[in-house]
């Protein structure tokens, strides 16, 4: 049981970052447009944040043997089609399918081990290899991406999951047991979910066109006010029509949680999926790194905010206040982001990416767990499951989302080594200037230990 479920959520967490070293290759073999590149990523972070809390009802409701099989398959499903696919449409849309069976198999996995394991020693042991195993995954992904990239080609770094899916998926049904719901009172929430996705895919969609269209462009005016449409919609049923919303308005009566989501949404527009996609592009487009040694360039990142967040953090969260560290964390990180600004074509590994990467990651290993700690804590068990589902989803949205508004603000029509290098540098300072209002928001919040 162990193992089917670390093996589902090590896909599902790898999948988050695996495509980012190959985005070049990608965009050379299938002919993505500047502009729509960010779809290959920000697609599966879109789809994985607005199912995510869905997803967390479904074992519930149909039993976590049935749910995890249902996501599994689709998710493994979608990887192929995605390393098979020959357009740019076809990958954005397995991309998508695989956000979706992402959504659905990542809290079935997480059910799987407390049904399996009862409270007490083995539960922790297990638990604590599952996150050891997710952080892993996460960790091995643009590692991972580098060298399949360099050496077989993109489409391996979806087709990898086939194999280990498929095996999954047979070890699942002959194994996997418990598979009954554990209650059948309410309804699935499938119109919230749907609203709020189809929200954030129209507001997404309707950022990247400013790039090439501009802001007063009729499509681009359409799919923004159909996406605040849409969110207002989802705030509507959400409070006065859903029987179990998604998102309970009580939680956002405290002020750790709308306060602390709202730093979390700001902090992943940072860390989730720009830091890496611009780093990317810079060290292969203008340091002209191959994909194996891109990979291996964030190596360092990986290893300095694992150490600081597994080591350093825990021990300085019982010697200072979880707003101290978040305000500190914060702070540092701007300040790499600010350094990572001022790269320019000229600039060297060291003093582009290594120096500046260091200190950003130490400042995200200082602040991250505990602004984790400070949104979960407080929240009656009722709704323990859905403040973590909120935190998660405000994670993946703010990726997706600004890594979107960062594109369609820094974006340029010169290709040349010293026009990439100035806009990815200005996406940098603008993140610098996120991180900051995560430490004025940090101010704000409860004072816990």
């Amino acid at each position: 049981m162990l193992a089917l479920a670390c093996a589902a959520q090590f896909m599902v967490v790898l999948d988050v970052s695996v495509v980012n070293v190959a985005l070049p290759s990608i965009q050379r073999g299938l002919g993505f447009a500047a502009a729509d590149l960010q779809w290959v990523a920000g697609a599966y972070a879109l789809m994985f944040g607005g199912f995510l809390l869905l997803g967390g009802r479904l074992a519930d409701l149909y039993g976590h043997k049935r749910v995890f099989l249902a996501g599994l398959t689709l998710f493994t499903a979608a990887s192929l089609a995605g390393g098979l696919a020959n357009t740019a449409g076809l990958l954005v849309a397995a991309r998508a399918l695989q956000g979706l069976g992402a959504a659905v198999l990542a809290p079935a996995t997480l059910t799987i081990l407390t049904v399996t394991f009862p409270e007490g020693t083995r539960r922790t042991r297990a638990l604590a290899i599952w996150t050891a195993v997710s952080l892993a995954g996460g960790a091995a992904g643009n590692l991972l991406s580098g060298a399949l990239t360099q050496y077989l080609t993109w489409r391996s770094t979806l087709l990898i999951n086939v194999p280990i899916g498929v095996v999954a998926v047979g070890l699942a049904a002959v194994f996997l047991t418990g598979g009954r719901a554990t209650t059948r009172t309410g309804r699935l929430d499938v119109g919230g979910a749907v609203l709020v996705t189809f929200a954030l895919l129209t507001l997404t969609y309707g950022v990247t066109t400013t790039q090439t269209r501009g802001w007063g462009d009729a499509l681009t005016v359409a799919a923004l006010a159909a996406g605040l449409a849409a969110l207002a919609a989802f705030v509507v049923v959400e409070a006065r029509v859903a029987p179990i919303p998604l998102i309970s308005p009580r939680l956002f009566r405290t002020r750790a949680i709308w306060l602390g989501n709202a730093a979390i949404l700001l902090a992943g527009a940072a860390f989730q999926i720009p830091l890496w996609y611009f780093l990317t592009l810079y060290m292969q487009q203008v340091l002209h790194f191959g994909a194996l040694q891109t990979g291996l360039g964030f190596l360092p990142h990986t290893v300095v905010m694992l150490t600081v967040g597994l080591c350093l953090t825990p021990w300085l969260m019982n010697r200072l206040s979880a707003r101290t560290l978040i305000v500190g964390g914060a702070l540092i990180a701007a300040a790499g982001f600010a350094w990572q600004s001022r790269i320019t074509a000229d600039s060297t590994y060291l003093t582009g990416v290594l120096g500046p990467g260091i200190l950003l990651s130490i400042g995200g290993g200082l602040f991250n767990t505990p602004l984790t700690t400070t949104v979960t804590s407080g929240v009656p068990v009722h709704d323990a499951g859905a403040a973590s589902g909120l935190m998660n989803t405000s994670k993946q949205i703010g990726g997706a989302l600004g890594l979107a508004i960062l594109i369609a603000l820094t974006g340029r029509q010169d290709d040349s080594a010293h026009a990439l290098a100035a806009g990815y540098g200005q996406a940098f300072a603008i993140t610098a200037a996120a991180l900051a209002g995560v430490a004025a928001l940090a101010f704000a919040l409860p004072r816990g230990r």
